[in-house]
C-alpha cells in the first residue's frame, strides 16, 4: 500500500485507474457554447457532478480502501465529511464489505446525509465545520482501531483523484488551461500531477471560495496554515487547513490559486442550470465562477471541472434567487403613491407595460416619513437583466413616481 507521504507519479496514477475500472465512470466532457462565446475560445465542462455518488470523491475513497489489508478491513473505517467524501466512503465500503462510520458537521446537506446512510454507513454529527468533525474522526480511529479515510491528505486519495486528470488529457488533449475547485486540495493536486506529467505547458488553476480560502495564505507562508474562520455556501470546499500531501504537489505544480465571491458562485450555479442544464452544487460551480469573473484571463481551450452536484433542493431554490439577484434579475423597489383608489392598480399597470414580473407587494401605511395622503409600496420584481432593470426605473420616474431601488 502506498505510504501516506509517498510519491504519486504516473505509475501510481495508472494503478489507481486500473483499480477504478468498473467502479468510477468516465464522466462527460461537454463544450459550453455560452462560455466559449464569452471567453472567445472553447470552454469545456468536465462533469464530475455526474460521477457515481454525485462527485469525484468515489475515485480517491475506493483506491484508498481497496488497498487496506484484511485486518484493516475487519476493523472498519471512519471518515469525516460535509457530504461528498462521506458518500464516496460509504459506497466504497458497501462495495468492499467494510463497516463505515462517518462524522459530519452539524447542518450537513440532507441529500448528502440521506445518501450516505443509504449506502449503509453510520452517520454521527459533530462540530460546526469539517475540521471539527475530522478531529473527532481521528479520535474515534484512535479509540476503536478503525482506519481513518482522510478526505484529501493521503497519497492513495490523491492518486485516485488524479484519474480525473487522465480523463481530461484524453478528452481535451489540446487544453491550455484547467480550472479545478479547491478545498483541502486532493482533487487539484491529483489533476495537476496527472496532467503536468504529460503536458507541463498546461496552466493549472485552483479555485477557492473567498470566504474559505486557505491556500493563498498557506502558499505565501510556504506551509499549510489554518484559517481562523470560514463563511461560504460552498460547503464542499470549506476546509480551514490544506493537507500536507496535496500541498506539496500544489506548491510545485499548480500555477495559481484564485478566489471567487459568493455572488459569483451563485451566478455560475444558476447559469449552469439555465444554460447547460446541469445541476451543480456551490463548490462544483467555482471554476465556472472564476471564468465568469475574468473571461479574458484564461487561455483556451479551457476546462472547468464541475466537482460535484449534491445540493439540497431547498438550498438550491435559495441559491437560484441569490444567483438571479447577482445577475441583476431581481429588483426591490419602494414607491410612494397617493392613498386613493386606483393608485396601486396604476403602478402595477406601469410595471406590466414595461414587462416586469411582480413577485411580491407590501403596503406600508404607518411611517413618520409619509404624509397623511400617501402610502409606500414595496414591490419585488423579476426583470430580464441590468438593462431591463434600468428601463423599468426610468419609466417609473418619467411617469412621476418617487422610486428607491435595490437589487436583492
Amino acid at each position: 500500500m502506498t505510504d501516506v507521504t509517498g510519491p504519486v507519479g504516473p505509475a501510481e496514477i495508472a494503478a489507481a485507474a486500473e483499480l477504478l475500472e468498473g467502479v468510477a465512470i468516465t464522466t462527460p466532457m461537454e463544450e459550453s457554447r455560452w462560455l466559449s462565446a464569452l471567453v472567445g475560445g472553447p470552454v469545456l465542462l468536465k462533469c464530475e457532478n455526474l460521477q457515481r455518488t454525485g462527485s469525484f470523491k468515489i475515485r480517491g475513497a475506493y483506491v484508498r480502501m481497496s488497498r487496506l489489508s484484511a485486518d484493516e478491513r475487519a476493523r472498519g473505517v471512519v471518515a469525516a465529511s460535509a457530504g461528498n467524501h462521506a458518500q464516496g466512503v460509504a459506497l466504497a465500503a458497501q462495495m468492499l464489505g467494510i463497516k463505515a462510520t462517518v462524522f459530519m458537521p452539524e447542518g450537513a446537506p440532507i441529500p448528502k446525509l440521506n445518501a450516505t446512510r443509504g449506502y449503509g454507513a453510520e452517520v454521527v454529527f459533530h462540530g460546526a465545520i469539517l475540521d471539527e468533525a475530522l478531529a473527532r474522526a481521528i479520535e474515534y480511529a484512535e479509540e476503536t482501531g478503525a482506519v481513518l479515510i482522510h478526505p484529501f491528505d493521503h497519497a492513495d486519495i490523491v492518486a485516485g483523484q488524479a484519474t480525473c486528470g487522465l480523463e481530461i488529457l484524453a478528452q481535451a488533449p489540446e487544453a491550455a488551461t484547467v480550472l479545478v475547485p479547491t478545498g483541502g486540495g486532493g482533487l487539484v493536486a491529483g489533476v495537476a500531477l496527472a496532467i503536468k506529467a504529460h503536458r507541463p505547458d498546461v496552466r493549472l488553476v485552483g479555485v477557492q471560495a473567498e470566504g474559505a480560502a486557505a491556500y493563498p495564505g498557506s502558499l505565501a507562508a510556504g506551509e499549510p496554515v489554518a484559517l481562523a474562520s470560514m463563511t461560504t455556501m460552498a460547503d464542499g470546499i470549506a476546509v480551514a487547513r490544506p493537507g500536507q500531501v496535496p500541498f506539496a504537489a500544489i506548491e510545485r505544480l499548480v500555477d495559481e490559486v484564485v478566489t471567487v465571491s459568493e455572488e459569483s458562485i451563485s451566478r455560475a450555479l444558476v447559469l449552469l442550470l439555465e444554460r447547460a442544464k446541469l445541476v451543480v452544487e456551490p463548490a462544483g460551480a467555482v471554476a465556472v465562477a472564476a471564468i465568469l469573473d475574468q473571461p479574458e484571463k484564461y487561455a483556451t481551450p479551457a476546462v472547468a471541472v464541475l466537482s460535484g452536484g449534491n445540493v439540497d433542493p431547498l438550498l438550491l431554490s435559495k441559491l437560484i434567487r441569490h444567483g438571479l439577484a447577482s445577475a441583476g434579475r431581481y429588483l426591490n423597489i419602494a414607491v410612494r403613491i397617493p392613498d386613493r383608489p386606483g393608485g396601486l392598480a396604476r403602478l402595477l399597470g406601469e410595471l406590466a407595460d414595461c414587462g416586469a414580473n411582480v413577485l411580491e407587494v407590501v403596503h406600508e401605511r404607518t411611517s413618520g416619513s409619509l404624509s397623511i395622503d400617501e402610502v409606500e409600496v414595496h414591490v419585488q420584481l423579476e426583470t430580464r437583466g441590468p438593462e431591463h432593470t434600468e428601463a423599468v426605473l426610468t419609466r417609473l420616474r418619467e411617469h412621476g413616481y418617487r422610486v428607491t431601488a435595490s437589487e436583492s
